[in-house]
């Protein structure tokens, strides 16, 4: 076989794995490939490629052939010519690995992402149960709806809190000497819930943004 014989086979298989590229490129959804996005999923000294998408990977190629028939025009040493063929198979070996293997690649994307969610809903439970808040559902800590609403809760409560205490100073001004120390107590336990509400609403505001975080940086 020669020369010109050998690049016109490989221009032919190029041109026939373009149109499998091609087709598998076309029939990933929009979430697939923000899935793979940050995958490498070649060795770099074959292509520089990310994600799902493969067609880089055809233009690479391409370019590689041109460069074939630059040395061959150039008449370069057979064993030059000779490398530049094996690194032309290897790479069409490694797209057409790449084109069985992304079902699988999705897949295993899709079970880290479950695990990370997993892992991050268990760390969030196990901090609830010691945080001291326990009147506050664990399950409203894993609901961002849900989580709102609390802190909107919370908040009503601690601005009632206040105007419940503003309404019994006011009072202790006028009140009997005789009831002043029952309605000093009444006071001072009323401050006490305002501080623990403040202190839940604090903590709810924290659970926010450990909770936006890592779904923020899943949804990238």
């Amino acid at each position: 076989m020669n020369t010109l014989q050998l690049v016109n086979i490989l221009k032919n298989q190029l041109k026939t794995l373009e149109q499998e590229v091609l087709q598998h490129d076309n029939q990933l959804a929009p979430p697939q490939r923000k899935l793979l996005q940050d995958v490498e999923r070649f060795n770099q000294s074959l292509f520089i490629q990310h994600g799902a998408q493969l067609m880089p990977c055809i233009e690479q190629i391409r370019s590689s052939i041109s460069q074939l028939e630059k040395q061959i025009a150039l008449k370069l040493a057979p064993q030059t010519i000779a490398l530049s063929c094996e690194r032309i198979q290897d790479r069409f070996t490694a797209v057409k690995r790449a084109l069985a293997t992304t079902t699988i690649d999705l897949k295993a994307k899709n079970q880290q992402r479950a695990s990370q969610r997993a892992r991050f809903a268990k760390q969030q439970v196990q901090s609830h149960q010691a945080s001291g808040f326990g009147w506050i559902a664990s399950n409203v800590m894993q609901n961002s709806h849900e989580i709102y609403e609390e802190l909107n809760k919370h908040l009503n409560w601690a601005k009632k809190f206040e105007q419940k205490i503003a309404e019994m100073e006011s009072n202790l001004e006028n009140c009997h000497s005789a009831d002043k120390i029952r309605l000093q107590n009444d006071i001072l336990l009323m401050h006490r819930r305002l501080g623990k509400c403040r202190q839940a609403i604090s903590y709810i505001e924290d659970r926010i943004q450990a909770f936006e975080r890592p779904h923020q940086s899943i949804n990238r």
